[in-house]
């Protein structure tokens, strides 16, 4: 086809006004830079999702299962007992967790308290994520609890310190007497053994107990407030789905079961709309550097007025001269493009490997994480791709490329 070789020839041809290459050169770096910023700000976040979702699979299970209406129940054994016998669920663990009233020292705070029985404390992915002491919750006859970093400070809980937290909560099925309050309120104590970390939401109001603590506590017997189940290592998201849709079928409409996305789903939808609204500004930024090409394409067609008046006396239409210009101002576009997809990858590449730019203050993490994702690079093509020729079109669009006597 001639379109790409009468555009490529004028896109490196010298021009008689020297500040249209000037201009194209300015629009190609800029374009660079726009796509190589998409590819590597992106990456970042998708570094930052994966920590958080890292986090949160030490936290919360591949499927939870609660009740619809109300907070506790009696779980159906025989129903369970099939989930457990699956090849694909690596463990089953009943919890207790409610939120109480937490007193150390004179200072007072609401706790989300959350009992285990020993296999779970044994088997916790929560372990790994201690800051101080031990994650224990018996000693001997003697009740112990582990709390999340940002309660322990507000609230002055050690390891170290002999005195424990008490915990209360209020007598179920009893109204509060107002002539005795503390007779309708169930309170223990349970000595702190260890500062758990994991994020700054739970850390602020975390702790975890025995489940026999949560039980007198809570004044309940073979009630739960959940089950958690995880799946072995290597299952696929396919295996989960279907793992839920058995639970959903057996357990009816009484229950919920809650694959991770839906445990959080206000987290993974803030975090989705934060890198949307974040490749939105920038594409924008693109747009904005993008008129630099309509600027210069709209000079080269002045200056072009004797080639195109040669075009059509030898027969070249209108059409043909419009997808020329086109096509040259696309170019700018598409090289701006490719090197800003290089430079990009390459320094994400790089950031991955070596960590060259490190994160500011006291973090998890010494540089800032990259995950590179080949539909984040194929997005940020089709984004620059479809600017660079819309902007393309707008000053060829108004010309008609007539033979000018």
């Amino acid at each position: 086809m001639i379109e790409p070789y009468i555009a490529l020839r004028y896109l490196f041809a010298e021009k008689s006004h020297n500040v249209i290459n000037i201009i194209s050169a300015i629009s190609a770096i800029g374009m660079a830079v726009g796509t190589a910023a998409l590819i590597i700000i992106l990456s970042v976040y998708n570094g930052f999702d994966s920590l958080v979702s890292a986090s949160l699979s030490d936290t919360d299970p591949d499927i939870l299962v609660l009740p619809s209406r109300g907070k506790f129940f009696t779980p159906d054994s025989a129903t369970f007992a099939r989930v457990y016998e699956n090849d694909k669920v690596y463990t089953m663990y009943g919890v207790l967790q409610e939120r109480v009233f937490i007193s150390y020292g004179g200072k007072q705070s609401i706790a989300l308290a959350k009992g285990i029985d020993e296999e779970h404390e044994l088997d916790t992915p929560l372990r790994t994520h201690i800051s101080a002491g031990e994650f224990k919750l018996r000693k001997g006859e003697q009740d112990l609890c582990v709390a999340g970093a940002g309660l322990a400070h507000s609230m002055g809980l050690n390891p170290h310190f002999v005195e424990a937290p008490e915990f209360y909560y209020p007598v179920r099925d009893k109204r509060i007497s107002l002539a005795d309050p503390m007779s309708s309120i169930i309170h223990a104590r349970a000595k702190v053994a260890g500062i758990v970390s994991v994020n700054a939401d739970l850390d602020a109001q975390l702790v975890i107990l025995p489940m026999r603590f949560m039980q007198r506590l809570l004044g309940v017997r073979d009630e739960l407030s959940g089950v958690e189940i995880r799946m072995r290592s290597g299952s696929s998201a396919k295996d989960t789905k279907a793992l839920i849709k058995e639970l959903e079928k057996s357990l009816g409409g009484d229950f919920l079961v809650l694959d991770r996305y839906r445990q959080n789903e206000a987290v993974f939808k803030m975090m989705k709309y934060e890198k949307a609204s974040t490749y939105l500004i920038l594409i924008f930024v693109i747009i904005i550097i993008a008129f630099n090409i309509f600027g210069s394409l709209s000079m080269l067609i002045i200056e072009k007025k004797d080639d195109i008046g040669t075009f059509l006396a030898l027969g070249a239409t209108p059409g043909l001269l419009r997808r020329i210009f086109v096509l040259e101002g696309w170019l700018i576009s598409l090289f701006g493009l490719a090197a800003g997809l290089v430079a990009g990858l390459l320094f994400a590449f790089l950031q991955q490997k070596f960590g060259l730019v490190s994160m500011p203050g006291n973090y998890m993490i010494d540089a800032y994480p990259v995950v590179i994702k080949g539909g984040d690079v194929l997005l940020t093509a089709l984004g620059v791709g479809i600017v660079g020729y819309i902007v393309a079109l707008l000053p060829v669009s108004g010309n008609k490329f007539e033979y000018d006597d």
